[in-house]
């Protein structure tokens, strides 16, 4: 187009197709709804896929939804491609930077991001954590701080949190019994010689031994 970008048009004729919502097969189609996608450049074109989707009106469960399309996640404007590709440069790059090659705001970056970040951390299992070490890292300028937890062992990133006082381990310590793990079970806790990661260590971490 004159606007420097290639539209992919995909159609679907199917006259009945199965229930999103409950499995009922051959239901009628109630309509189709336009959508697009923001698909990976070809070359120094932006590329977007073009559909109108089927809405199914199910005479089992009474409910009209909308189907599942194969290259894009229920409720994205990206393709999948396209977020792994997003996901890719965020391991090289600020989020920021990523929004500006892309043309996008940095708010759908994060989007992304917070996606795929929930869905690996809720398959994260922390029951063979035992020794962890603790610090503070300035997110922004202004004194503005992230506490991160990290296995000792394992050298991975477990926890981060905005703050750099005792209430970090009360939040590092709930987050670990949600993947399986439990504070009273780490053995050692490596912190700076603040007094305020030391009082949350010892609060709820009873029997850790703290080293600096």
């Amino acid at each position: 187009s004159a606007e420097g970008v290639i539209a992919f048009q995909i159609d679907n004729t199917a006259k009945r197709l199965d229930c999103p919502a409950c499995g009922a097969a051959d239901q009628p189609i109630h309509d189709r709804q336009p959508r697009t996608w923001r698909h990976l450049n070809f070359f120094q074109y932006q590329a977007v896929l073009q559909a109108r989707v089927p809405r199914v009106a199910c005479t089992a469960c009474e409910k009209t939804s909308q189907v599942d399309v194969p290259w894009a996640r229920e409720g994205a404007g990206f393709t999948q491609t396209l977020e792994a590709f997003i996901v890719a440069l965020c391991e090289q790059m600020p989020v920021l930077a990523v929004s500006r090659l892309l043309g996008v705001s940095d708010d759908r970056i994060w989007r992304v991001l917070d996606h795929y970040v929930t869905q690996a951390r809720a398959r994260e299992d922390y029951s063979a954590v035992r020794r962890i070490s603790a610090d503070e890292r300035s997110a922004r300028r202004g004194h503005r701080y992230v506490t991160m937890f990290c296995d000792a062992d394992a050298r991975r990133l477990l926890f981060a949190t905005p703050g750099k006082n005792a209430a970090t381990f009360a939040a590092f310590a709930e987050d670990l019994a949600a993947h399986g793990g439990a504070a009273k079970a780490i053995t050692d806790v490596s912190l700076d010689l603040g007094l305020a990661y030391q009082a949350g260590a010892r609060a709820h971490c009873p029997n850790a031994v703290v080293s600096f």
